[in-house]
């Protein structure tokens, strides 16, 4: 997917750009980009950032930046930001979130006289480029930017520098965060909250679906009212979402603490510890085995030295290698032990496998696992979250194949989403088995919502049980 951050100051902003971009770091692993004005036009850098984080990349570039506003980005795709000139005026721009009907807008804009497009990301049109190309139909930048809300299909979120300010658009039903920061003399904007509190900014304002804004350093200028309908995405708050930020008034961490209580509050099971799948299991743990009264204790550490990042590269294998080095067992948390680990969400298995078998050689007695979620039958098509190429790939959906012996209707879909069927109950026991598992449950998501604290229509669920709105 990818993370963005702005900043307008009227001192200069290049570190509160270059540090609040690194904040979000745990949202990307391809690209790295910033752009800053200068006073006398764009000055933008791009690295790679596959093999080494955002900070070690710009450290040399910081120099060379100077100027009271820029913005900045992490991407999980496309070469970012973009400078265009256009009738309209020369901007920078960044983008985050996933066109469903991308090869539609490229005929329409074509028909309408463009000739080309000059960007690429492998070996396709670049998204951002696209997304410029709509808003340059505009009367103004925040015409244009409306015009590409409406135009596309599936979520954008965007940051524009242009003559020393910043327009912040969040994505039609707001299903990724744009939240605004302030302190003396500044504004600031972003996905991830927690880039706030060091750098001195306080969330002042958290922008609502489609709505669109002028950043200054001095004030907010709304440009376009926010929409009524919001599809936030919900795994922002199981995973995704960095633990010190907050979502609709709602912390990250505090929410997963919630949830793992509920988990607990169902539960009878004879276990000596709770644990949690570094990073992403362990606030759920920790409120398990706060409700439960039982220790929560650390059967992994996570090895971060020389991995530190969150998010893994895109080779699946390389991905599976990586997270085998980087958990390191402590033998006296697990030899002889009953052991209840909590984790964010199953997804393909293979390296919870690993990890099972591994807990049960260093002499593990029993192994139970606790989703904070429900199963994952659908690949997201709102955000870039997922890697899976294919649903098939998706542990949940391999078991329903497997027992309906690969004719799956949508009549027999439904029975598997829904929660305690019989058939609900066959697809837990092959992945229980599969995965060669004492025990294992999945948060139902009635009780996932009431952890989050927002109704059903206020957010998205697609990935669970396959309904929405305009994908």
């Amino acid at each position: 997917m990818g993370g963005f951050f702005g900043a307008v100051s009227s001192e200069d902003c290049v570190c509160d750009l270059f540090y609040g971009t690194d904040y979000h770091s745990h949202l990307g692993t391809r690209r790295g980009g910033m752009a800053v004005d200068s006073g006398s036009g764009i000055v933008r850098k791009i690295h790679d950032i596959t093999n080494s984080p955002f900070r070690s990349k710009f450290d040399d570039d910081i120099e060379s930046f100077h100027g009271n506003a820029g913005i900045g980005i992490i991407s999980d795709t496309e070469d970012q930001p973009l400078l265009i000139t256009s009738r309209i005026g020369t901007y920078a721009i960044v983008t985050v979130g996933k066109i469903n009907n991308l090869p539609e807008l490229v005929a329409q804009i074509f028909a309408d006289g463009a000739s080309h497009f000059s960007e690429s990301c492998d070996g396709q049109l670049n998204p951002t480029e696209l997304v410029a190309a709509i808003i340059n139909r505009g009367r103004d930048l925040a015409d244009g930017i409306a015009r590409a809300q409406e135009a596309i299909k599936g979520s954008c979120s965007m940051l524009l520098l242009y003559d020393g300010f910043i327009y912040a658009a969040r994505d039609r039903y707001g299903r990724t965060p744009v939240v605004i920061g302030e302190k003396p003399g500044a504004r600031a904007v972003c996905m991830e909250s927690s880039a706030f509190p060091n750098l001195g900014y306080t969330q002042c304002y958290e922008l609502g679906p489609g709505e669109i804004v002028q950043l200054c350093a001095d004030r907010i200028i709304q440009k376009k009212a926010p929409g009524d309908k919001m599809k936030f995405c919900t795994f922002f708050w199981v995973y995704y979402g960095y633990p010190s930020s907050t979502y609709e008034g709602i912390n990250a961490e505090s929410a997963r603490c919630r949830n793992g209580a509920i988990i607990a509050a169902d539960d009878h099971v004879e276990i000596d510890s709770v644990c949690g799948i570094p990073d992403s299991g362990i606030a759920h743990a920790i409120g398990y085995s706060n409700a439960i009264h039982k220790p929560y204790l650390r059967a992994f550490v996570k090895y971060t030295p020389t991995w530190p990042r969150s998010f893994m590269p895109q080779n699946q294998k390389v991905r599976e290698n990586i997270a085998r080095m980087k958990l390191i067992p402590v033998q006296e948390q697990i030899e002889g032990k009953k052991l209840l680990f909590c984790d964010d969400s199953i997804v393909r298995g293979t390296q919870l496998r690993d990890t099972v078998k591994l807990l049960y050689q260093r002499g593990a007695k029993e192994v139970h696992m606790r989703s904070a979620c429900p199963p994952l039958l659908f690949g997201c098509p709102f955000l870039n979250f997922s890697r899976s190429r294919s649903e098939m790939d998706l542990i949940a959906r391999r078991a329903i194949a497997t027992l309906e012996h690969g004719e799956v209707t949508p009549e027999k879909l439904e029975k598997y989403i829904t929660y305690g069927t019989g058939e609900y109950k066959a697809m837990v026991e092959y992945i229980r088995s599969a995965l060669n598992l004492t025990t294992l449950k999945y948060q139902q998501l009635e009780k996932l919502l009431i952890a989050i604290r927002l109704p059903k229509d206020r957010v998205c669920t697609y990935c669970w049980d396959g309904k929405d709105i305009d994908a």
